[in-house]
């Protein structure tokens, strides 16, 4: 009892000076950088926006609280750091003391997420009346939305009903949100409709629920079990240290990681296909095997039809591009793991240009056919003119899969290049290439059809054969191009003079 009395007064130290001022410093940056954005959302007040564009910005509102909640669930939401995960996270300390740290850090995540989400809910229906009580009700509802949705996922991970619920919260968010975006124009107006001293009382019920489930998750933090603080701490100092080094391109890997680790999947015979698609296989089962991701990624194509209804100072078509080019980037893991781990494309005996010619069609098929959906959602709601522009997707997706092999190939992120100095500020040089690497060819071989979507032609057939010649000619130079850094590399000496 003595050591473990020990072990807790050392964690009782207090902070220094320096520690409060970088702490203070951060605070007042943070608070200088988001006060344009709080004074522009001020401005609503007296005023009451469309009610088409405040049902979808309803819509697209519950779409990423939806989200907020499914990364609560997937990354813990309580961990601990790797110290106290190895020394006194098994030690006899109560396991409510060691992790009041970090219930803490959640309640002021839930609190910053919190006050967003009411920002956000004010800027989307506006305040024709009564702007302070209106500002209070939309804040208050915000921070029960966050804290209560952290306090449920606290509960789902100490308990699997409660874990059960929390699933159940998440598709029912998502639903009432899909079903907002189909009606926005009548759940704006009912929305809308809602007297302020109703909506403020509401808030104070939601504000109480919220301190009852929080009360609750407090107290069965004692029943989470080590194994899972443990998985969720190693997650969270994955994604700590990505963060640091500025290296996106791990999180990815520890999202797979997470999800294909303890599961035990069923083997299937090899289908008979020509070797390029024989190798590629891979990539096509392990999307077959997430059907949910698919139907995500399916319904995700209407976000750029919802966020340009929603805000009126959105770039609809830059949405779509990066949108399609990230869905295409999705399906080619099968070339990141070759880039990776060169040998295991030397094993299949198949030619760097053939295996990334077959890893090809899946990135092309899935960009292709998100981007026709999102270009048919934006002429759906307007924002695109004239004839059916879907078509123009279809020869898009050979540079997409350019795009999309680019990126997953790309090395790590290189901190030692210089920072340029440029009128809009310093730009960090290996970030940005980082970042541009995949998204400049996409963007070359998609010239015709963005130049046609900026100034619509008088007739579409030009720009359809101007695109699928753009499109196969970028395909086509990066096939011929890409097979030459994985040939070199699988040419080099291995270790004790083997080749």
């Amino acid at each position: 009892m003595s050591a473990g009395v020990r072990v807790g007064a050392a964690r009782r130290t207090s902070s220094s000076w320096g520690d409060r001022y970088a702490l203070g410093f951060g605070g007042l940056v943070v608070v200088l950088l988001l006060a344009p954005v709080v004074l522009d959302t001020l401005k609503v007040l007296g005023h009451s926006s469309d009610p088409a564009r405040a049902g979808a910005g309803v819509a697209l509102l519950g779409l990423l609280y939806a989200g907020f909640l499914m990364l609560a669930r997937a990354y813990g939401p309580i961990s601990v750091s790797a110290a106290d995960a190895a020394w006194l996270l098994l030690s006899p300390l109560p396991r409510r003391r060691v992790l009041g740290r970090s219930a803490l850090i959640l309640v002021g995540v839930g609190v910053v997420g919190g006050l967003a989400l009411g920002m956000g809910l004010l800027a989307a229906l506006g305040a024709p009346d009564q702007g302070v009580l209106r500002l209070v009700a939309a804040l208050t509802l915000g921070l029960a939305a966050t804290v209560g949705g952290l306090a449920l996922a606290v509960l789902g991970q100490a308990s699997a009903a409660w874990d059960g619920r929390l699933r159940t919260a998440i598709l029912a968010v998502a639903a009432a949100a899909v079903l907002a975006a189909v009606l926005s124009r009548p759940v704006g107006r009912a929305v809308q409709a809602i007297p302020a001293s109703s909506a403020a009382t509401a808030a104070a019920v939601c504000a109480l629920a919220a301190a009852l489930a929080a009360r609750l998750a407090w107290s069965r933090l004692e029943r989470i079990h080590a194994r899972d603080l443990l998985e969720a701490s190693t997650r969270v100092n994955r994604v700590a240290t990505a963060t640091t080094l500025l290296d996106p391109g791990s999180l990815t890997w520890t999202v797979e990681d997470v999800h294909w680790r303890g599961r035990t999947l069923r083997s299937h015979a090899w289908p008979r296909l020509p070797a390029p698609l024989a190798v590629a296989w891979q990539d096509w089962v392990r999307l077959g095997r997430r059907p949910g991701r698919l139907a995500v990624v399916a319904a995700s194509a209407a976000l750029p039809a919802l966020a340009a209804r929603a805000a009126d100072g959105t770039s609809p078509m830059a949405m779509a591009s990066l949108g399609a080019l990230l869905v295409a980037a999705s399906c080619a893991a099968g070339a990141r793991r070759d880039a990776g781990d060169p040998a295991l494309s030397r094993l299949t005996a198949v030619g760097p240009r053939a295996t990334l010619a077959g890893r090809a069609v899946l990135p092309a098929l899935v960009g292709g056919l998100w981007l026709a959906l999102a270009l048919a959602g934006l002429q759906a709601v307007g924002v695109l003119s004239g004839g059916p522009w879907w078509p123009l997707a279809l020869p898009c997706a050979p540079a997409l899969a350019a795009g999309a092999l680019r990126m997953a190939r790309r090395p790590p992120v290189d901190h030692a290049m210089p920072v340029i100095a440029t009128p809009v500020g310093a730009i960090p040089t290996g970030p940005f290439l980082w970042a541009m690497t995949g998204a400049d060819i996409a963007l070359i071989g998609c010239a015709p059809a963005l130049n046609a979507l900026a100034k619509p032609p008088a007739g579409l057939g030009p720009v359809l054969v101007a695109q699928a010649v753009a499109g196969v000619a970028v395909l086509g130079l990066y096939l011929l191009k890409g097979g030459r850094p994985v040939r070199a590399l699988l040419r080099r000496p291995w270790p004790g003079g083997c080749r």
